[in-house]
């Protein structure tokens, strides 16, 4: 089991996703946030191998603008030694990488555009772990998307956009339920139809679900990965006590997450702690793990 955190570390001085605006965007710029954001990246890969995190989802800001039809400049090309020193660094500690674009790309949109966008954006983050040299179990996970009123024809709208993506896309593309549409229980009605890997979010399935105990429904996901995605991937949060909004926790309950790693004795998977406080919450988990 290896345990991770999101896109930032408090604790390193810097960020991997450093951008500008639009309306400043220039060649130079562009290779001045990527030599900072790469530089940042392999700071926090050493501060979590430092601290025994072996699982850690990179930002989608790493190469700003990378899917916008401004950048025609060839990055890939430009960093490759860059990232191939990163990628040789993750595969020689054995960490595992992801990334999750943001909620703007759905690719079951009823607007041809958004999902032509929405694939243009897919087609960046599969090229970062490309670019780093990375195996299938390096992933890119997204939600769903929208209902739109017509929830059937929108799970079938999605089956249908996914059939037709490029097969560097689909070796690396996971989904994930959410908190509001699409239960883990209808992710794995798509699953079936095109066998996608799924990531199980706690989080969500506290706030959305029909009634299954998680342990029940994680089973259930846990079929949905070969060997060759590697691990299942769960996305471990708590609702904030009081909360209707399904937020996330500003820092890990260490009690909770010992009932939690209880309960799902003898299931093998990695663990991305979606938590506020990053880091902190992910040495919290490993104390934990320590003495479970």
């Amino acid at each position: 089991m290896k345990i991770g955190y999101p896109c930032i570390n408090n604790s390193v001085g810097c960020t991997a996703n450093r951008t500008f605006r639009l309306k400043s965007y220039s060649e130079d710029l562009l290779k001045e946030k990527i030599t900072e954001n790469l530089s940042c990246l392999k700071k926090i890969l050493q501060y979590n191998i430092n601290n025994g995190f072996l699982f850690f989802r990179i930002g989608s800001g790493l190469v700003p603008f990378a899917s916008h039809p401004i950048c025609e400049f060839n990055w890939q090309n430009y960093f490759k030694k860059d990232f191939q020193e990163i990628g040789r660094f993750i595969k020689e500690k054995n960490i595992r990488i992801s990334m999750h674009p943001d909620q703007f790309v759905v690719i079951n949109s009823q607007n041809p555009e958004i999902v032509a966008r929405s694939i243009k954006e897919l087609e960046y983050h599969c090229q970062i772990l490309d670019s780093l040299g990375l195996d299938q179990t390096a992933k890119v996970q997204i939600h769903i998307g929208g209902v739109y009123g017509e929830k059937e024809k929108s799970m079938k709208r999605f089956i249908e956009n996914y059939k037709k993506l490029p097969v560097f896309i689909k070796k690396r593309l996971v989904v994930e339920n959410d908190d509001k549409s699409y239960s883990a229980s209808e992710c794995l009605e798509i699953s079936e139809e095109i066998k996608i890997p799924i990531v199980f979010d706690t989080l969500h399935h506290e706030c959305l679900n029909n009634q299954e105990k998680a342990r029940d429904v994680f089973e259930k996901i846990i079929k949905t990965w070969k060997k060759k995605d590697g691990l299942p991937i769960i996305d471990y949060s708590n609702r904030i006590i009081g909360d209707k909004r399904c937020r996330h926790i500003q820092s890990l309950d260490p009690r909770l997450f010992k009932k939690f790693i209880k309960e799902t004795f003898g299931l093998d998977f990695d663990i991305m702690l979606e938590i506020k406080d990053k880091e902190l919450s992910a040495k919290k988990a490993l104390e934990v793990l320590v003495v479970v």
